[in-house]
């Protein structure tokens, strides 16, 4: 009995430890992330289109290359970014490059925790694996964490877990690829998980479950009054927003879509954005796909490096003075 107690103690720790990610509170909103920190304005340098190509950790290692060093990584990677290899880079191929670079933190993640999921090492993640890592001994268990306090909490988390990894789960056979596991572990970077990312926001803000959201379940996901406290201003006009702004058929809540409306309201893509200019600036032909020759010939505007952060610096102090 007291080697069973042992086991069952370590089996809720090690549930407490690994209990993931669906749960986690994020920002509500999902607009579009900016590409970088810096002001995107080439009259004043390539800062902006640096970070957006390079990603802002890996445009940091290229600000202290010379010149000769820059051109010959950037080299290297158009080679990458030409996928078909038929020797163009079309623009289809640089939002994908560029996407990949604002979301390397992403991928270095999956990485990071794929081998303590594919337990059998065959490069990909069923559902059962994933379960059995995540939840451990109350996973098998025939009545699932029914020792534990608060086992309802848990019970949702699993079956959350679930829908989600079946949404992932394009081809239905309940083992995620590498891609698939990463649309399940970020479900807002994937067009196809959005709804399921509104659906999560939904339930998360919905306390008295009729499926949708009034104004104080809204104001309580963001504050939290303390002692009978006054509300400050911001409140009172975050309440006034959802009237006005959240609350489009004004029936005093907000569904699913207007809860869509809400956290995904942006058509505005800064990706495709920033690959069209980047083509514009650098296709001296103009057929709209740029050569390795013609980015080389405007590699500046891709990538930084030692000199023409000087340069750049020289225009900052010119217009100071």
């Amino acid at each position: 009995m007291k080697l069973l107690g042992t086991l069952c103690l370590l089996a809720l720790s090690a549930l407490w430890v690994l209990c993931k990610p669906t749960q986690e509170k994020k920002d509500r909103i999902h607009h579009s992330k900016d590409l970088s920190d810096h002001h995107h304005d080439d009259s004043q340098g390539y800062q902006y289109d640096h970070e957006a190509f390079l990603g802002k950790e890996e445009a940091k290692t290229f600000d202290q290359l010379t010149p000769e060093e820059s051109k010959e990584r950037l080299g290297k990677i158009v080679n990458k970014i030409d996928k078909n290899k038929d020797n163009f880079i079309t623009h289809e191929e640089l939002q994908e490059w560029i996407k990949r670079s604002q979301n390397r933190y992403i991928y270095e993640n999956v990485n990071k925790h794929w081998r303590d999921y594919d337990k059998n090492q065959d490069n990909r993640i069923s559902w059962e694996e994933y379960k059995n890592t995540t939840y451990g001994y109350y996973a098998a268990a025939e009545e699932e964490f029914s020792d534990l306090e608060d086992k309802d909490t848990y019970r949702r988390m699993m079956k959350r877990d679930e829908r989600r990894f079946k949404q992932a789960d394009r081809d239905g056979d309940m083992i995620a690829t590498r891609e698939e596991f990463t649309a399940f572990l970020h479900p807002e970077e994937s067009d196809y998980m959005k709804d399921l990312v509104v659906t999560e926001t939904l339930e998360d803000m919905d306390k008295n479950g009729d499926g949708l959201v009034d104004v104080d379940e809204y104001i309580s996901d963001m504050y939290s009054a303390e002692n009978d406290e006054p509300e400050p201003d911001w409140v009172a006009s975050e309440r006034q927003q959802f009237l006005d702004v959240r609350d489009l058929n004004k029936d005093g809540k907000m569904d699913h879509s207007e809860v869509s409306y809400w956290i995904l309201p942006s058509q505005y893509d800064p990706i495709d954005v920033e690959s069209k200019h980047l083509i514009y600036e650098s296709d001296k032909d103009k057929d709209e796909k740029l050569t390795k020759q013609e980015i080389l010939d405007n590699w500046n505007m891709f990538v930084g490096s030692q000199a023409t952060n000087y340069g750049e610096d020289l225009t900052r102090r010119h217009d100071e003075f």
